[in-house]
Parts: structure tokens; sequence; C-alpha cells
């Protein structure tokens, strides 16, 4: 790939793509590797806006001195998220540049002493504080908890960019261009960003509304993001995609997650998806928890107003993997869903009873009737189970976003 980019007259991606780490933060898989995007401001002063991964830090010593040409140093380095994927160079940066000052805020300069030992040369700013580089001037922005206490936006006012940090991210390595119109399967995109939002910035998802209430004002002709695309065609649909995200709003769709250890919840689990099909939905997606990561789950369970939770029981309770699942969805604080419950047991129960507990402490609907089969399936059971399945379409498409 080449060593820069440019985004804007001056100003350049000079990021990597990682296809070594399998697994980001060491949970979330990487099918598609993931970029570690760092931008260059070439001004009477010139600006590096985040760093990168440590395992990274030659390529990006390398993509500095092809476009530097080694005859200027980094004046500043801005920290939007000290994050160790986005501040892993910093040692490396000083020793090339040891004039070099460190641009962040009061907890940002906490968090470098502590993870770098870094002390000296620093630059402490606040929320709307500005610094000028010679013909343009960059704005700070303090977004606390998206996802990190100290992490910050920075605007290119000029030229109405935003480098926005975590937020607006995606997994996916950039090989194929760097900016979200230059792809066309927006499709895979935008699954892959809200997989990263679900997973890693879901949780605070209240901060991100805050967050946005911050940019209301601004001219945003690109969103540049520490991870992922570039948005400079639409740069509008990721603001918006985020606002949609983290205040809930689903979409008419309904996701199936079932665990079976011998066959008779997976047998109870085809009924339901093929009841959910003749009751008219049509955007039906299913995963079977002991064979899809939980981020992938997760990601299709955030855009979904339906769910269904099928589960035998385990040791008296729910079985683990569902349960592995039910405990993410209480930590991320997913809220106004609408649930359908059913399973199986043998010589005691408490799996069903299980999902209905976590569903009170969610504060979720539940559509009745709950399905519960003993064993094998009845005929009972397929009639519970087209009842359940009509009132769940039914109340997902009764239900309009706010």
């Amino acid at each position: 790939m080449e060593h820069h980019i440019a985004i804007a007259d001056g100003v350049y991606w000079v990021g990597v793509n990682d296809r070594r780490t399998k697994l980001f933060e060491s949970m979330w898989p990487l099918p598609h590797g993931v970029s570690y995007n760092a931008y260059l401001i070439d001004d009477e002063k010139v600006v590096l806006i985040d760093a990168v991964k440590d395992l990274f830090s030659g390529d990006l010593a390398g993509n500095l001195h092809a476009l530097l040409g080694g005859s200027r140093p980094v004046d500043y380095l801005v920290i939007n998220h000290i994050e160790p994927d986005h501040s892993g160079a910093v040692q490396l940066l000083r020793q090339l540049f040891p004039q070099m000052q460190i641009v962040g805020n009061k907890k940002t300069v906490e968090f470098l002493q502590h993870l770098h030992g870094i002390g000296d040369n620093l630059l402490v700013v606040q929320d709307g504080d500005e610094l000028a580089l010679g013909r343009r001037t960059l704005r700070f922005a303090l977004t606390p908890m998206v996802h990190w206490p100290e992490t910050m936006m920075t605007y290119l006012a000029e030229e109405g960019i935003l480098f926005s940090g975590d937020a607006f991210g995606g997994f996916g390595t950039l090989e194929r261009g760097i900016f979200d119109d230059m792809l066309p399967e927006h499709v895979l995109v935008e699954d892959e960003a809200l997989r990263y939002y679900s997973n890693i910035v879901g949780r605070v998802s209240p901060m991100v509304q805050n967050a946005l209430k911050k940019l209301a004002g601004l001219e945003l002709k690109m969103v540049a993001p520490t991870h992922g695309l570039v948005w400079r065609g639409n740069p509008r649909r990721i603001v918006d995609l985020y606002d949609r995200w983290s205040r809930y709003q689903a979409e008419e769709a309904v996701v199936l997650a079932y665990a079976s250890m011998y066959g008779n919840t997976e047998r109870i689990m085809e009924a339901v998806a093929h009841a959910l099909t003749r009751a008219g939905v049509r955007d039906l997606r299913v995963h079977n928890v002991a064979e899809s990561h939980p981020s992938y789950i997760l990601r299709d369970i955030w855009r979904a107003r339906g769910l269904v939770i099928g589960t035998p029981t385990y040791e008296l309770g729910v079985f683990p993997m569902v349960d592995n699942l039910l405990s993410m969805l209480h930590e991320k604080r997913l809220c106004e869903r609408t649930l359908g419950i059913f399973g199986s047991y043998g010589w005691s129960g408490g799996g069903v009873k299980g999902v209905q507990e976590f569903a009170a402490k969610m504060k979720w609907e539940v559509v009745e009737p709950v399905v519960e089969a003993r064993f094998a399936t009845k005929a009972e059971h397929l009639v519970q189970v087209e009842q359940m399945a009509r009132a769940l379409a039914k109340r997902v498409r009764e239900f309009h976003p706010a």
C-alpha cells in the first residue's frame, strides 16, 4: 500500500493495515483485519493525529519519512485516544522528533505518564481550545467515555475534517481504498462498523449521544476515525448511523439465537424460524451460539427489534453459551427489545426460567406463549410456536422508531 494518501490539500493518511492480529482486544475476530489510522497535517507546523500500535511503529516512521523526506520534523502529536493501538508508536516518535510536543487533555496526560512514562513536552488542551498551525487551525472537543475517559476529537476547521478517534470506526483493512465512496460493498462496511460499535462502544451509548450534540453545529466534509474507512462521500451517513445505534433504534428484523445439545431445542428452532417467516418476518438472522462468535450475534441483535432465545437446560440453568450471550447483552445495556423464548429440558427444568429472569432484569417485553418442551417436541408445542411467532411478528411490525 502507498506510504501516504492525500485526503485534502496538505492532509495525509499515514496509517497501517494489520492482518496479523486475529482477535481485536483478544476477543473480537478480525477476518478482514483492521487498520490503525494516523493522519499528518503539513502546515507551518507539522501535526501527526494519533499514532499506531507498537508492532507497526516502524511502518509509521517509514510513512512519515516518505512524506517529510527527513527534512522537516513533526512539531505536534495529537493523541485523541491513548489506548495502545493508537499510542504504541509514541516512544519511537519521541526519539525521531525530540522537540515534538504531545497534545492531549488532562486525562490523556495522566494516562500517558502511567502507560509510557512520559511527563514532558506536553500541551494540555481543554474542551473548545484551538491550536494554530499557520494557515489552519485545530479545534478540540472532549468526548469522555467514547469509549475511554480521555477520548476526544480534533476538528480541522478550514477543511471540515473531523479526526474522531475510535468513534465512527470499523473493522477491516483498507487495501481496496481508504474512502467510503471508493467501495460498493456498503453492507459489509456498515455491518463491520456496527460490529465494532456494538461490541466496543455500545455500552456507553448515552455518552455517544453527548458527543453527537457537540458535533451538531460543525460542517463535516470528512470524518476520519482511527479504524476503518475515511468518510468523505457521505460523512453524515456514519454520524446518522451512530445516532441511531446509540439511541437503540431498531429495524423491522428478528434474530433467532439458540443452542441445542441433542437436537430437541434445534427442532423447536426450525419450527420457530418457519413460523416467523409465515408470519411475515422477512429479515431473519439465525445463530447457533455454539458456532457463531458472540460479536456477530450482538451486532445483529443491536439492529433488530425482535429477538428469540432458545436454550436447553444445563445443570438446572441456561446453557452456558446462551448464558454468556445474555451476560453480554446485559453488560452492553441494550434496551427496548421484544423477546420470544423457547427451550427444552429433561429430568429437570431451569433454562427457560433463566431467560425469563434475564428479560425481567432488562425490562424487555416478552411475547406469549413461552414454549418449553420436556425431552421431545409434541404437537401442542408446535401450536404454541405458531402463536409466539405471530405475536412477535406483530410487535416488530407495530414498532415505530422515535
